[in-house]
């Protein structure tokens, strides 16, 4: 069943605002109007969770509890276009934190658009969209989060990234000495920082081969069958799992660059945990570190 209505440690992870807190602002000030359960447990739906995230955002910018408590929500909605100064990246991450709890795809598309028009996709993202990534992670594992929720707003930023790389220009190759194939390992799905590591390097000029999720290490050997001078570009977010790991590593430098000349660059969470020296592979701690070399790489 999709999750309509929380409990107040669901509204402390969502909003940041610690339990005792939302109950003596709720107490004193009327804040919120809870339902209550034949046990006398709290329970908040939707428009509960929306005003608090909205409060929290004004209360964070300055404006007394005791005031915005008073208001009603067009005048919070007033107060806080007065307030969002160049598209505020803590707000807009609580409009998308709306978008994900009602599916209100409309509403990601639109807030997305009007972010886009002032920033840059590397700016959204790195602003909001990986904020609210690691956001809902932490979510899921406390419970908060609704499966249906976290593959909704998932689907709604990997679209966005396709669509957005869709929009490049298909003459800005200008980089095409190498070749950039961007995989994920077999039975790693979660695709999202290759998609935008896909988009950098388009953007830059570069030429890129995109083969997507849960790919064998042994079906990349036709790539170099066909290619040559080729960089692999991967994310290890829970694949390989920590004992095959350095299995992996070992097995990639042995096999695939003592085939053709080939480099692996790794992202993601498990970028961190080889102390052993590769010659042909190369650890991005974030996608920072990506983004700077491929600049690097761009003016040389």
């Amino acid at each position: 069943m999709v999750k309509t209505h929380f409990g107040i440690k669901d509204l402390e992870n969502l909003s940041n605002v610690k339990a005792h807190t939302i109950r003596i602002w709720e107490k004193r000030y009327n804040l919120l109007e809870p339902d209550r359960t034949d046990t006398n447990i709290r329970k908040y739906d939707l428009d509960n969770l929306k005003k608090l995230l909205n409060i929290t955002y004004l209360y964070n910018a300055g404006h007394k509890i005791s005031k915005l408590a008073s208001l009603d929500s067009t005048q919070i909605q007033q107060l806080i276009r007065e307030n969002i100064t160049d598209l505020d990246s803590e707000y807009m991450l609580n409009v998308f934190k709306s978008a994900m709890f009602e599916f209100d795809g409309k509403l990601f598309d639109n807030t997305l658009e009007k972010m886009l028009e002032k920033k840059s996709l590397r700016e959204v993202f790195s602003e909001v969209f990986v904020p609210l990534l690691n956001e809902m992670g932490i979510l899921w594992h406390s419970g908060t989060l609704d499966p249906s929720h976290e593959h909704f707003i998932s689907e709604k930023i990997k679209h966005s990234i396709i669509q957005q790389t869709n929009f490049l220009e298909k003459s800005n190759k200008k980089n095409i000495s190498k070749n950039y194939v961007l995989y994920l390992p077999f039975e790693e799905v979660h695709e999202i920082g290759l998609l935008f590591a896909n988009y950098e390097l388009l953007a830059s000029g570069f030429n890129t081969i995109y083969l997507g999720p849960n790919i064998p290490q042994e079906s990349l050997t036709n790539i170099l069958q066909t290619k040559s001078e080729v960089v692999f570009i991967t994310f290890f977010t829970v694949r390989p799992e920590h004992d095959k790991l350095e299995n992996y590593l070992i097995d990639f430098e042995n096999n695939m660059c003592s085939k053709a000349p080939c480099e692996l660059w790794i992202l993601g969470r498990r970028a961190e945990k080889s102390t052993k020296h590769f010659k042909n592979i190369k650890f991005f701690n974030d996608l920072q570190m990506f983004t700077n070399q491929i600049e690097k790489l761009s003016e040389d």
